[in-house]
């Protein structure tokens, strides 16, 4: 912990103090003086309650956005439950949270701009302190308290704290992203806690169910305290009478109660064994009611799991953007002659232009005819039929329950092709911190016993004495003395697996880079074994320039805490001189390549593991990573293989590195392959993931054909046309007409026709989507994998395999 006063013990208490207490100092201190800050760039500079269940200080990774927060100690992921500057993150380096001599808490980015204070400019604060509750609070001289971070919550809400009429939770806007999202939960204007969906085109209210109002809701309005709170127990009571308890309901068990980003507030209990979340209560049984889920024009529907998709006539307007919707394959006016496509059990929820109660379906689609404004109709048969003229088309889901239809209004040329199948579906990402669904109980559940107000207060009350007692005393004994850093640096060498090498330890592992594993555009490959005995791949980069070692320190160690079990493990690097290398872990079967197009044949159980293990590596690096990367340089040369031949994605990041500055040209010179790169690369145009998806159709197709496609075809002595330009060509029509004798033809004959047929077509429809030249026709790495996981247990259905 890095403080402005530091006083020293006497040294034969030092001694003593160091031998005892210094390999738990750095976790159990929960406050931080007057006068004192902590630093981004040191993992130690912490605040942890006494009591080890939540950790204050910087979030994030390496030299990627950081945020001042604070998380559970003990759960897998490092929950997140309160941010300062959730929505203006840090820099990685130089940033600082200090409690500045007039009493104010600042944050300060790298260049010493504040983008976060506490409104506490009084002398009297004497100290910031992390509470066994979560509450990051500051404190006076007299232990009273003048701010609480428990009154600015960001999307959790804690056992004992108060959720009132001037808090509320927002999501997150995404999985991996911290700023804020769409979702809301707060008390509304008629004193009723509410969800609502505030978006970039629309705001909607949908829980408690707008159909059923206030009343019929089992709620209130005959209130003005607007006040709720949960308990240790897991109950939950809310001025406005709603209630609910836990289905794990007992003391000891911890908790928090989210916004998640897929508009579902839920309750969440702590398995300390896994450090994993169960779900045990939400408020959203059924997802697709959650409004604006799916965006404008788009349908949310079961299959089981809630998927989007978009209606008949319609197509995706940003692929893997759900946000964004669906958008018209046609231009609509009223002088054209117009028809309808009814998609049966599909209504969306509001913008009626008219409701019409006992008319006929004809009437209720004349009506809609005559009003340009009218985009649709929803037409219920429910004992009397009611028409709902739609002017826009938002919050639309399919559900087994509805009794009605939505009628699509189309130029009569494209109705008489649209046929009623919902398109593009894509899976609609759920909390991820969500592991089991434990019996839950119903939202409108009563509790037995009801919170008493009078218990919470003495709760809370004494829990603050206690912690009180308990951190003076601490601060008498050990608050003064500050970790050497000789003691700090050992720590965290000892907790990292990451490391930076010297260049003659490297050399030495090498035996003088003797050995070579492989070369690549960005520089040959060496085998080494290092002093603890493991073996390693060390990367001898080239051609790469860099100011000095903090910049490629800062870049690389964002590479080495990037963590998945489909990419190679990076163990350190070595940046002395002018040496630029990078430590791997060792993959025994080596590259992809040296299987594929070479007499040793993978069999196609070993070939499908590398398709489906390849795209969850790049979905993970295009998707989930806090910092996004794009590898640049697909292809089976950078897919290696450990035991029992799981793929691992290696060189990811480089691009990074490479081009630090650089312009697109040149990332196009260093890192693109020939027969690999996406047209966009020619094209000179901005580089986004889709050339990652690119590169991968053509690596699957590969792996199917056992060849190199993008060798040229020679007829008459001329180059014609490439392998994969004429595989798309021939096979494509193909496709679409449903022709399947095209199997047999393709398929490598080394696996004598050992195969999957179902799998072996999966992969072949996914990989031309992949290398269509159009990027934005292109899928994303994340439904690439849902379509393969479709048919992933193909292979032990059949035996061996299917014909």
């Amino acid at each position: 912990m890095k403080t402005s006063a530091s006083p020293r013990f006497p040294s034969f208490f030092t001694v003593a103090f160091f031998l005892l207490f210094s390999s738990s100092f750095s976790e159990t201190r929960n406050f931080l003086p007057r006068g004192s800050s902590l630093s981004v760039e040191d993992d130690s500079d912490i605040l942890t309650s006494l009591d080890q269940t939540f950790t204050c200080g910087f979030y994030g990774m390496g030299d990627n956005a950081c945020w001042f927060s604070i998380w559970f100690t003990n759960s897998k992921e490092r929950t997140v439950v309160w941010m300062a500057n959730r929505d203006r993150p840090v820099n990685g380096q130089g940033s600082r949270i200090s409690l500045r001599p007039d009493g104010a808490m600042v944050l300060t980015d790298v260049d010493d701009s504040t983008i976060w204070e506490t409104n506490t400019t009084s002398t009297d604060v004497s100290r910031a302190e992390l509470l066994d509750t979560g509450n990051l609070v500051l404190k006076d001289t007299r232990g009273k308290i003048l701010w609480q971070s428990f009154d600015f919550p960001t999307d959790t809400l804690l056992p004992n704290q108060f959720f009132t009429k001037s808090t509320k939770l927002i999501s997150r806007l995404g999985r991996g992203m911290y700023s804020s999202g769409y979702f809301n939960f707060f008390f509304d204007n008629n004193n009723v806690l509410t969800l609502m969906y505030d978006g970039p085109d629309i705001s909607s209210i949908y829980w408690p169910d707008p159909d059923f109002g206030v009343f019929g809701s089992h709620r209130t309005n005959y209130n003005s305290s607007r006040v709720a709170v949960f308990d240790e127990m897991g109950n939950f009571l809310s001025s406005d009478e709603f209630q609910f308890s836990a289905s794990d309901m007992g003391f000891g068990i911890i908790r928090r109660l989210t916004m998640d980003y897929d508009g579902n507030l839920r309750l969440y209990s702590l398995n300390n064994e896994t450090g994993l979340w169960v779900t045990t209560w939400e408020a959203m049984l059924e997802q697709c009611k959650v409004h604006g889920i799916c965006g404008r024009n788009a349908i949310c529907v079961y299959t089981p799991k809630p998927k989007c998709s978009c209606p008949p006539g319609y197509e995706v307007t940003e692929p893997g953007n759900w946000h964004k919707g669906c958008k018209p394959k046609f231009n609509q006016t009223c002088s054209q002659e117009l028809t309808f496509v009814q998609v049966g059990q599909v209504d969306f929820y509001g913008f009626d232009l008219n409701y019409t109660q006992s008319i006929s379906r004809d009437t209720c689609s004349k009506f809609c005819l005559e009003d340009c404004r009218c985009v649709a109709f929803s037409y219920r048969l429910s004992g009397d039929g009611r028409c709902y003229i739609k002017s826009a088309l938002f919050n639309g889901y399919k559900s087994p329950n509805f009794p009605g239809s939505i009628y699509l209004k189309v130029p009569a040329s494209v109705g008489r092709y649209e046929s009623a199948i919902l398109s593009g579906t894509n899976p609609i990402c759920g909390s991820n911190d969500s592991t089991i669904m434990m019996g839950l109980p119903s939202m409108y559940d009563t509790i037995s016993k009801k919170v008493k107000w009078v218990y919470l207060y003495w709760f809370v009350s004494a829990i603050g004495v206690i912690e009180i007692l308990i951190a003076s005393a601490g601060w008498l004994l050990f608050g003064r003395h500050g970790v050497p850093d000789s003691v700090e640096e050992g720590y965290c060498a000892i907790t990292s697996q990451f490391r930076k090498f010297r260049y003659a330890e490297l050399k030495k592992a090498t035996m003088n880079f003797k050995e070579v594993l492989g070369r690549g555009g960005s520089g040959a490959v060496y085998k080494g074994v290092l002093a603890d005995e493991r073996v390693v791949a060390v990367k001898r980069l080239e051609g790469i320039s860099y100011q000095g070692e903090d910049v490629f320190w800062a870049e690389v160690s964002t590479i080495g805490q990037i963590y998945h079990m489909n990419l190679v493990r990076m163990w350190g690097f070595c940046a002395e001189a002018s040496h630029r290398l990078l430590v791997y872990e060792y993959m025994e079967h080596q590259s992809l390549d040296k299987h594929l197009f070479s007499r040793s044949s993978l069999g196609w159980k070993e070939r499908f593991k590398v398709a489906l293990g390849t795209a969850k590596g790049l979905a993970y690096l295009h998707h989930e990573c806090l910092e996004w990367v794009i590898h640049c340089d697909v292809k089976p040369e950078n897919i290696l293989l450990h035991t029992e031949f799981e793929p691992k994605i290696s060189d990811f990041g480089l691009a990074k590195l490479s081009n630090r500055g650089g312009s697109n040209s040149e990332l196009s010179r260093i890192r693109g392959t020939k027969g690999y790169m996406a047209p966009e690369w020619a094209l000179n145009l901005p580089i986004t993931a889709k050339v990652d998806v690119y590169s991968y159709g053509v690596v699957i197709l590969e792996i199917v054909k056992g060849i190199r496609l993008s060798n040229l075809i020679i007829e008459d002595g001329e180059a014609q046309e490439s392998e994969l330009t004429r595989f798309v060509r021939v096979v494509k029509p193909k496709i679409n007409c449903k022709e399947e004798s095209w199997i047999e033809e393709i398929v490598d004959q080394r696996l004598n026709g050992e195969y999957s047929r179902r799998q072996v077509m999966k992969i072949v429809e996914v990989a031309i989507c992949c290398v269509e030249e159009d990027r934005d026709q292109r899928p994303t790495m994340d439904s690439v994998v849902e379509a393969l996981l479709e048919c992933e247990d193909e292979s032990k259905i059949h035996s061996p395999y299917a014909q």
